[in-house]
C-alpha cells in the first residue's frame, strides 16, 4: 500500500471459511488497481481453528490479517454481539472509508450493524442471493446485510430482482460476478491431485483408481443436528457408495453428531473415505476430478458448476438459483428416490454439464476494485 492515498484504507472483514475464497481475489486487485486501494484485514476469529486456518489463508494466498478478534464459538446471538463489542473500537481507531463484508456468516451482519451505526458505509460483495427459506440463519443475515448496506455486488442478474423487491435502490447494486469463481480459476493449477490428498490421511489411493468417485460434504445444521434427518442422509450415501468410492471430508459439527446420535456405524464402509476439513487446494483437486459432488454448501454449488462436475445438492432450496439453471446443479433434499435416479443418471450420461454463468471469469475482483474506487472518490467530493 503507497503512502500517499486519496481515500481512507477499505476495512476487509472476514470470519468463516467462505469469507477467505471471496476476499483474497478481492485484496489481489486492490494492490492491482491503479492507484492501489488501501485495506486493512480484520478476522472476527468466528472460525476458529488456527491450524486450517493458517492452510486456508496459504492455499488462497491470502495474507495475514492485521486484526484478529479471537471471537470463538457461541450462539448466534452470543457470537453476533461479541463481534459487535470487539470490531466497534478498530472502526474507532482506523476511521475507514468503508467496511467491506462478504457472504451471509455471523460476522458479516455483525461488523455491518457495527458500521452502519457508526455512520461508515457498508459495502456487501455477493448481494441479493435469497433461497426464500427464513429457518436458515444465512438468509436472515443475507436480508439485513443488503438493507443496509451502501454498494451491493452481485454474482448474478436476477440478484438485482430480489434486492429491488425489497426496497433496495437500483443504482446501489452493481453486478460484478462471482469472486468465489476468482480465487478457483486463479488456484486451479495448484491443486492437490486427489490420490496424494488420500495418502496424506492414510487412505490407499486405490480407492479412487478407477478415476469415478463422489466428493461429500454435510455441515448445515438443518442436516446434522437432527438424529432422523442425519440417519436418512447417511442411508442416502450408502447408496451412493454402493455404485462409487465416496471421499467424505467431514465437518466437526457432523462427525459430531454421527458419534452423539449413535450413527457412526452407518459410514463404516470400505467405500466410504472419511477425511478431515480439508484445505483449499486439497478440495479443489477432489472436486475437479469428481464425477460427482455431494453437498449442501452454496459455495460448492458454484464451483462445481464452474468445474462443471455434477452437484447434488441435499438441501429443499438454494439461494444461487443460476446454479441449477445454467449450471451444474440439481436440489434434492432428503428424497431418496430422486437422490438414486439422479446418481444413476450421471454416472450412465455424465449429468449435467451445464454452462459458465456471466462474468464468473475470473475478473469479478477487478471489476470491484475499479467501480469501489470510483464510486468512494466520488463520496469523498462531496
Amino acid at each position: 500500500m503507497s503512502a500517499a492515498q486519496v481515500i481512507a484504507p477499505v476495512l476487509c472483514v472476514v470470519g468463516a471459511r467462505p469469507n477467505y475464497m471471496k476476499m483474497a481475489p478481492i485484496l489481489r486487485a486492490f494492490d492491482e488497481h491503479v492507484p492501489a486501494i488501501p485495506w486493512v484485514l480484520v478476522h472476527t476469529g468466528q472460525h476458529y481453528d488456527h491450524a486450517m486456518n493458517e492452510r486456508l489463508f496459504s492455499g488462497l494466498r491470502l495474507p495475514t490479517p492485521h486484526h484478529n478478534l479471537e471471537v470463538g464459538s457461541g450462539t448466534h446471538a452470543v457470537q453476533t454481539a461479541e463481534i459487535m463489542k470487539r470490531f466497534e473500537p478498530l472502526v474507532d481507531e482506523l476511521q475507514p472509508s468503508c467496511v467491506l463484508v462478504v457472504g451471509d456468516v455471523n460476522s458479516t451482519l455483525a461488523c455491518a450493524l457495527v458500521a452502519v451505526k457508526k455512520h461508515v458505509p457498508v459495502v456487501h460483495v455477493e448481494a441479493g442471493l435469497r433461497s426464500g427459506d427464513r429457518a436458515m440463519p444465512e438468509e436472515i443475515n443475507r436480508i439485513l446485510v443488503d438493507r443496509i448496506s451502501d454498494r451491493l455486488y452481485t454474482t448474478e442478474r436476477s440478484a438485482l430482482g430480489n434486492l429491488s423487491g425489497e426496497g433496495v435502490d437500483a443504482s446501489w447494486v452493481h453486478f460484478a460476478g462471482n469472486v468465489m469463481i476468482d480465487s478457483l480459476l486463479s488456484s486451479r493449477a495448484l491443486a492437490v491431485p486427489p490420490a496424494k490428498t488420500l495418502a496424506e490421511h492414510d487412505i490407499d489411493p486405490a480407492l479412487i483408481a478407477d478415476g469415478r468417485y463422489g466428493v461429500v460434504t454435510l455441515h448445515r445444521p438443518s442436516n446434522v443436528d437432527d438424529p432422523e434427518q442425519l440417519k436418512r442422509l447417511a442411508a442416502m450415501l450408502t447408496q451412493a457408495a454402493a455404485r462409487l468410492p465416496l471421499l467424505f471430508a467431514i465437518h466437526p459439527r457432523t462427525r459430531g453428531n454421527l458419534e452423539k446420535f449413535g450413527l457412526g456405524a452407518l459410514l463404516d464402509n470400505p467405500r466410504i473415505a472419511l477425511l478431515p476439513p480439508l484445505g483449499y487446494l486439497e478440495m479443489l483437486g477432489l472436486m475437479s476430478g469428481a464425477t460427482v459432488m455431494i453437498t449442501d454448501s452454496g459455495g460448492l454449488q458454484e464451483e462445481t458448476t464452474a468445474l462443471s462436475v455434477p452437484c447434488l445438492t441435499l438441501r429443499e432450496n438454494t439461494e444461487r438459483p443460476i446454479t441449477v439453471e445454467q449450471g451444474t446443479n440439481t436440489v434434492i433434499g432428503a428424497d431418496e428416490a430422486l437422490f438414486v435416479r439422479s446418481l444413476d443418471d450421471i454416472l450412465a450420461t455424465g449429468g449435467k454439464r451445464g454452462r459458465v454463468p456471466e462474468y464468473w471469469d475470473g475478473n469479478a475482483a477487478q471489476r470491484i476494485a475499479a467501480d469501489l474506487h470510483d464510486w468512494l472518490l466520488q463520496r469523498s467530493a462531496h
